[in-house]
């Protein structure tokens, strides 16, 4: 049997089941057959990221601006990339006629 994959959303209703105390971990664990340490690593990881939670709006503001920038970054170089494609072809074209048809068999590999 594979890994098995969990949402994000699945992940939170169970670590608050574990932060209300509903439950002991371990019953939580068994009911939703889930091992325990996995468990406790969830319930870290949400209490570690949670001060971010009221940090979001700056930091969500500045990775916007991060992703326009490598849009934008993205955008050139596709320009970029497709120019110098134009002028390989170009110029493989013309020396092709310039050399002969054999040129491409003898330089080209």
């Amino acid at each position: 049997m594979g890994k098995r994959k969990f949402t994000a959303e699945f992940k939170t209703q169970i670590v608050l089941q574990v932060l209300r105390e509903e439950k002991e971990l371990g019953a939580i664990a068994a009911e939703q057959q889930i091992n325990p340490n996995q468990l406790r690593t969830w319930k870290k990881e949400f209490l570690d990221k949670a001060a971010s939670v009221f940090d979001g709006s700056r930091q969500t503001k500045e990775s916007e601006r991060r992703k326009r920038e490598l849009e934008a970054e993205k955008e050139d170089m596709l320009k970029t990339i497709g120019q110098l494609t134009l002028e390989r072809d170009f110029l493989k074209k013309k020396s092709i006629q310039i050399m002969g048809a054999d040129y491409e068999k003898k330089f080209i590999r």
